[in-house]
């Protein structure tokens, strides 16, 4: 790892562990920290992947969190701080092996991994996937893949994916394949707080992050764990000089008790942050809804996004029409009948149910037609590709963590 450091090259961990030698005591919660601190301050500088290829108990956790992806094996390998019989006798909850740390557990739950893996061979195959799309540290650029995707190409089909109707699903995927070089978008934590869409992909030949929020699963609303997911991603983008690519579709955030109560304040205000802080270049699609903070929240102008694109079908407004109309006209609308409240709706719908407004005030740069999404894309990250833009100088901000 030390070496790693010195030359700028990537830290791959095969990680099959039964925690810390009780017999050595001390000496090996030491050999553990001292690894630990080596994945904190390589953290940023090259990057880290850890396969997790057998059980990792205790101690033998905390190393693969502190790295930036998990890769999981299902059936063989278990991550978890306290095993299941220290449990029962703790706790008194029966719990197996794969149902307290299994792969699709921390795949689909908790968050702590990436990837779950069909076998051992599967895991290092994602990984050297993964690694195609990295630089080798946070001095060098992304590896350009030569393709022969052309760059010009537009694509018919994405003028009819995003339906008429504005509370119509649809899957996020399909535009984000259909824009990207070969159709090939390589998506990270595909199975947690599926209502984001993270992963890499190339346009031109150069790697990209994707972040896209997806109507096909809650509507595509920001709740905490979606918040989470996409910030440590656009923050790993970053450290490693990853363009962003945001597609937006988002109603706003996840209302409710258990929300509030759990923190979403917080933890929405970490994706906030992660896309405020980012100095790569940045650029925003927004397909359809884009309402309230979260708007505000997925990459706008006023975070220093660099080109905010907008389709015809964007909405860009507080809060829905049916929304505002009821806070706007609530008097109005009690002394009248449904007639008279739809026809505000009509027109509340008329003023902001579109991209105009927002295109007038240059906080979108463009309005473009899908099809030429690619095209667009491609463009503005070649005008990009010289970005440079610096934080003030400071130790470290102090994410809302």
């Amino acid at each position: 790892m030390d070496l790693a450091m010195k030359v700028g090259a990537p830290v791959i961990g095969l990680n099959d562990s039964g925690g810390a030698r009780i017999q050595e005591g001390v000496v090996s919660l030491g050999g553990y920290a001292d690894i630990f601190l080596r994945n904190t301050l390589a953290s940023g500088v090259v990057p880290q992947i850890s396969c997790i290829l057998g059980p990792c108990a205790g101690g033998a956790v905390y190393s693969p969190a502190i790295t930036d992806f998990n890769v999981m094996v299902k059936d063989t390998s278990y991550m978890f701080i306290t095993g299941p019989d220290v449990i029962k006798t703790v706790t008194h909850e029966d719990v197996t092996k794969d149902e307290l740390g299994g792969a699709m557990t921390h795949n689909t739950k908790s968050g702590v991994a990436h990837f779950a893996a069909d076998s051992d061979e599967h895991a290092l195959r994602l990984t050297r996937e993964l690694l195609s799309f990295l630089p080798s540290n946070n001095l060098d650029d992304p590896p350009i893949w030569p393709t022969n995707d052309p760059k010009d190409r537009v694509d018919e089909s994405l003028n009819s994916i995003v339906p008429e109707s504005a509370n119509q699903p649809y899957d996020i995927r399909e535009i984000v394949n259909s824009v990207v070089d070969d159709n090939y978008f390589f998506e990270v934590q595909e199975h947690f707080a599926q209502n984001i869409v993270i992963g890499f992909a190339r346009l031109g030949g150069r790697p990209v992050g994707i972040v896209a929020n997806q109507p096909a699963f809650l509507a595509g609303v920001l709740d905490i764990d979606a918040s989470v997911k996409a910030a440590r991603f656009v923050r790993f983008c970053d450290c490693f000089n990853i363009p962003l690519i945001t597609f937006e579709d988002v109603p706003g955030f996840l209302p409710g008790v258990n929300q509030e109560h759990f923190g979403i304040i917080r933890h929405g205000a970490k994706l906030l942050f992660a896309f405020a802080e980012a100095t790569v270049p940045k650029i925003t699609v927004i397909t359809r809804k884009a309402y309230g903070g979260a708007y505000c929240v997925m990459a706008s102008k006023h975070i220093r996004t660099d080109v905010n694109f907008a389709y015809p079908t964007a909405e860009i407004a507080v809060m829905g029409a049916e929304g505002a109309v009821g806070v706007l006209f609530k008097r109005d609308i009690a002394e009248h009948d449904d007639a008279y409240r739809k026809a505000k709706v009509t027109e509340f719908e008329e003023k902001f149910a579109n991209p105009y407004v927002a295109a007038e005030r240059g906080f979108i740069d463009e309005i473009i037609e899908p099809r030429h999404t690619r095209p667009k894309l491609i463009r503005a990250l070649e005008l990009l590709a010289n970005k440079r833009e610096s934080n003030p100088p400071k130790k470290h901000g102090n994410i809302p963590l």
